[in-house]
């Protein structure tokens, strides 16, 4: 089965760490594996993780067992990771021109490109204005932010 969702870094991160919405992404993930992601998810969940850890979060250990699970969810298929292609770069130069009129991050911008490129029909996020942007390009987001 093809993935039809691309899950950025911010509900992904719900999947692993008990907050705010987590068990509405937890069940969506489910029902709808594989899920896509690309390879920049992989850089922003070890920074999430260590920021966590920095701020006490989570202990050295859970961060190092929660990123452990994050890359044997690559490995068994669960998360299908893209590579950020040419294509992708500038998709997101050409959404960060088009879209000025939203507070747009580069990375956000980015993980529409990918979602994009990758073909799949649905963004999940949990990141209002990246939710906001994609609508405007009439793309389907499941927003799971609160």
């Amino acid at each position: 089965m093809a993935e039809r969702v691309y899950c950025d870094t911010s509900a992904l991160a719900k999947w692993y760490i008990l907050e705010a919405s987590s068990e509405e992404v937890q069940a969506y993930l489910h029902e709808n594996a594989p899920i896509a992601i690309s390879s920049l998810t992989a850089v922003e969940m070890r920074s999430l993780l260590a920021r966590r850890c920095r701020e006490g979060a989570i202990d050295p250990r859970t961060e190092s067992i929660l990123f452990s699970t994050f890359l044997e969810e690559i490995q068994s298929g669960h998360l299908v990771r893209h590579f950020i292609t040419e294509n992708m770069w500038e998709g997101a130069v050409h959404l960060l021109g088009s879209l000025h009129h939203f507070p747009l991050k580069t990375l956000d911008a980015l993980h529409i490109a990918a979602a994009r490129e990758t073909g799949t029909g649905i963004l999940a996020t949990a990141d209002r204005v990246m939710a906001d942007a994609a609508r405007e390009l009439e793309m389907e987001v499941v927003w799971f932010g609160r």
